[in-house]
């Protein structure tokens, strides 16, 4: 199934992404960044994702570095709400980074078929 995400705001276009991450499941600034031809704007992508908490919708903390590190948990209310969030969805995290992240890992090239 393709997923269109037509707005011009590229803020918005990560939002909506980030929307369809299924609870579980993470992905990477970089992986979203491809999705939506801008391979070059990881650190964008992270400043969408601190930007986010306006957006009650949007699941930030499923979106983590490209080894799958929580870079940026110190953007949630306290340093432990991200990997909180990411454990109460199942996902086991060990010293700020997500345990078998390989097999958790939510590519949006391939999730939502480009």
């Amino acid at each position: 199934m393709h997923y269109s995400i037509k707005t011009t705001d590229f803020f918005e276009q990560v939002y909506k992404v980030c929307e369809l991450i299924p609870e579980g499941r993470v992905t990477s600034y970089g992986a979203i960044a491809s999705y939506l031809g801008a391979a070059r704007s990881s650190r964008m992508v992270g400043w969408a994702m601190n930007a986010s908490h306006k957006h009650p919708n949007v699941p930030a903390h499923r979106v983590v570095n490209r080894i799958g590190l929580l870079t940026g948990k110190f953007h949630f209310e306290g340093p432990g709400a991200m990997q909180d969030l990411l454990e109460k969805e199942g996902v086991e995290v060990r010293n700020d980074q997500v345990i078998e992240f390989k097999n958790l890992f939510w590519d949006p090239a391939v999730e939502l078929a480009i």
